[in-house]
């Protein structure tokens, strides 16, 4: 064998109580696991002495924002240094395949907040099969950081397909799009995601959606959906996407599912009902959370559905309009957005996390409304020129987060962990560098709101199911060697609010494939990862 960890405190995936054992890895693959008492001891190349360590499957981060960060950067030890070892990404139906010309420029101005403009990277691909070779042929041949699997960008595809008008697609249309979600399925993708708060996607009528998730069901994915409403009509945009998606057959995996805004305080155990309900009559649905109240996104994502229409410069004109952004101004602080989902804005909920431009970073750790007092103005005047100023680049945080939400969701037995983590911006939300060590430290040692081994289960063997990964997500003979050895005492997150980019504590060592990624808590230059396909078979 290659390498034998001895003494390992096995957290295997499963949930079940851990055991003491040796575990040995030949060829990047779990070879053996000899328990205490199980007979002569394995012997290799190499003997690491774990030492108390736990010892579990790499973390899957079932809702990643490394769409560029992943080509751009070989040490991403934002998520590397989490022991995460594969990331979903194309989230929020906005990513980069598939795409021509003219939608790449478009998704890339849409979602520079959120990955930066992309200037630093080679755009050689148009499809989603490319987009994934180009993963596996990064830096000279070598792969990425971590593993990567693709879900398609559903409003990208209606950026292909219908542009950025806000009206019910054509039957062409209609076809158009039903076959780039075919071809993305058959080139890999696990699924199909959605940003139903966000245009174009969010023009998307629930017929259409059906139609597509119908072709991502017939190749075996999943439909992951930010869903129409996380704040007033939380609970039935939850409904609408349990129904849309039993009528489709397709698998659901609801994404960052939380409650968020007062009119949701406490309202967990509503949502939790209702898919208890669903559970019980067959359906098959996933979440995932971060243990974090505030939510991050753009700026330019507050304002209503109407006014994105036509696209990123069809905004900054209406913005450069003083009726028209008076007329925006009115649905965000009076009527409350969709894009703010449903409710009136608060400016004093809204942190400047991130500007594009540097001329205006002295905004960044600001809310909106202590940079509008500062300059003597209304918070909507200081909003307005940012987004003009900043070309729709501003990224921010929201605080609308109920902690007694956060926890009773993530008890949930269908819960898996998703970052959401935005790496762009000058001060960016702590859960891009913290979240899986936040839920290993603060919420199973400190709170108690579960127990070591079922936390690893919710980060580990469950994400892998959602995913159909037959060799990943346990500690088990024969599976892909993605492992995590962490100190269960120390674990937990360096990044705060402050401090986001700090790295986390109690992490000594990750290996993906067998090989070590970080180790003695040093990011080593290995780039052990790749892109992971789906089946992309078609149900005949």
């Amino acid at each position: 064998m290659d390498l034998v960890i001895r003494d390992a405190r096995v957290v295997d995936g499963t949930g079940t109580p851990s055991y003491r054992a040796d575990v040995g890895i030949t060829d990047g693959r779990i070879t053996e696991i000899r328990g205490e008492g199980g007979g002569p001891r394995p012997t290799a190349a190499r003997t690491l002495d774990a030492d108390g360590l736990a010892l579990s499957p790499g973390f899957i981060d079932m809702h990643a924002h490394s769409d560029l960060a992943l080509l751009r950067d070989p040490d991403h030890s934002a998520k590397a240094a989490q022991g995460v070892t594969l990331e979903v990404l194309g989230q929020d139906g906005l990513s980069y395949a598939p795409a021509d010309d003219r939608t790449l420029a478009e998704v890339r101005r849409s979602i520079a907040g959120w990955n930066g403009d992309g200037g630093d990277i080679d755009f050689d691909w148009r499809t989603v099969g490319g987009y994934l070779d180009r993963l596996d042929r990064n830096f000279g041949g070598q792969g990425i950081a971590v593993n990567a699997a693709y879900l398609i960008p559903q409003g990208t595809v209606r950026m292909l397909a219908v542009g950025w008008d806000d009206r019910p697609a054509t039957g062409t249309e209609l076809d158009r799009m039903r076959a780039l979600v075919a071809q993305g399925m058959a080139e890999g993708a696990v699924g199909m995601s959605s940003g139903l708060t966000y245009t174009p996607g969010m023009y998307a009528k629930d017929a259409e959606l059906t139609e597509l998730c119908r072709v991502v069901a017939a190749h075996d994915g999943y439909y992951c959906p930010h869903h129409r409403s996380y704040g007033a009509g939380a609970l039935q945009a939850y409904e609408e996407m349990v129904r849309l998606t039993r009528d489709a057959g397709c698998a659901l995996h609801l994404a960052h599912a939380t409650m968020n805004f007062g009119v949701n305080k406490g309202r967990a155990p509503e949502l939790l009902t209702l898919l208890d309900e669903a559970l019980a009559s067959g359906a098959d649905i996933s979440l995932d959370t971060y243990p974090y109240t505030p939510g991050c996104t753009t700026l330019v994502a507050m304002l209503p559905s109407w006014a994105g229409e036509g696209g990123p410069e069809a905004i900054l004109t209406r913005l450069a309009d003083e009726a028209t952004a008076e007329r925006i101004r009115h649905h965000v602080e009076v009527l409350g957005s969709d894009g703010c989902h449903g409710v009136p804005i608060e400016w004093d909920t809204i942190e400047i996390s991130g500007v594009g431009d540097p001329e205006l970073s002295d905004h960044v750790g600001r809310t909106v409304a202590e940079s509008a007092l500062l300059r003597g103005e209304e918070p909507w005047v200081t909003a307005r020129r940012l987004l003009i100023g900043d070309r729709l680049g501003t990224t921010i945080l929201q605080h609308v987060g109920h902690e007694e939400n956060v926890r009773q969701i993530m008890r949930h037995p269908v819960h898996t962990g998703g970052s959401d983590g935005i790496l762009q911006g000058d001060k960016p939300h702590p859960r891009a560098y913290g979240t899986f060590p936040q839920y290993l430290g603060r919420y199973a040692r400190e709170l108690g709101i579960l127990s070591l081994e079922e936390c690893v289960a919710h980060l580990t063997s469950r994400p892998a199911a959602r995913l159909r990964l037959p060799d990943r997500g346990l500690v088990r003979e024969g599976y892909r060697a993605d492992l995590v050895l962490f100190d269960p005492d120390t674990v937990a997150a360096g990044s705060t609010f402050d401090a986001p980019r700090t790295l986390p504590v109690g992490i000594p060592h990750v290996l993906i494939d067998g090989r070590f990624v970080i180790e003695d808590g040093k990011r080593t230059p290995t780039l052990a990862g790749r892109a992971v396909r789906g089946t992309g078979r078609a149900r005949v």
